[in-house]
């Protein structure tokens, strides 16, 4: 059996989940996440936890194991706890400013880039520290809102300028000086 499959979900208190069929909505004090799943796998709600099982050993319904019980437990602790993505902006002149609710990045380009946060996301920078941190309940929504302000100028590894993950290590290259003839 999966591993993470076969973990039980412990729900924690002040999150409700209501399973009706293979869709799933989980409201906490944070907001309401649903998501219909696939209708091989089997969800169970049992004295607190959630329980996934997979009808087979077929390599599909492996698959499908481990995945769901993710998902699952990410909407639980994003109703719960939430979940936060920090980006660190590196480079001379480079900064993100906070306009209301909307984040507008100078990276260096002939104009600002202005940033509107979808629903259920929120922004905070820290102007100072040179940090964007993104807010939310849906893991995957923040990751991918995290990814696409990290493309908007990519850390180069040569004076290692650019957006990126806070902590991230960015390999640095010689360039032309660190040649050796």
């Amino acid at each position: 059996m999966s591993r993470i499959g076969r973990l039980p979900i412990a729900v924690p208190s002040g999150v409700q989940i209501k399973i009706d069929g293979h869709h799933v909505s989980v409201k906490g004090q944070r907001g309401e996440l649903a998501r219909e799943f696939h209708p091989d796998i089997d969800i169970k709600l049992d004295d607190g936890k959630v329980i996934v099982t997979r009808p087979t050993d077929q390599p599909q319904h492996r698959a499908l194991h481990g995945t769901v019980r993710a998902l699952l437990a990410n909407m639980v602790q994003g109703v719960s706890q939430g979940f936060r993505k920090t980006l660190q902006i590196e480079g001379v002149g480079y900064r993100a400013t906070l306009e209301g609710v909307n984040v507008v990045f100078y990276l260096g380009f002939s104009h600002p880039i202005k940033i509107e946060p979808p629903a259920g996301i929120k922004f905070a920078v820290d102007e100072k520290a040179k940090t964007v941190t993104i807010e939310g309940n849906d893991r995957e929504q923040v990751g991918q809102i995290a990814a696409n302000l990290r493309k908007l100028r990519p850390p180069e590894p040569y004076k290692g300028k650019g957006v990126m993950y806070l902590g991230e290590k960015i390999r640095r290259k010689a360039g032309k000086a660190g040649k050796v003839a």
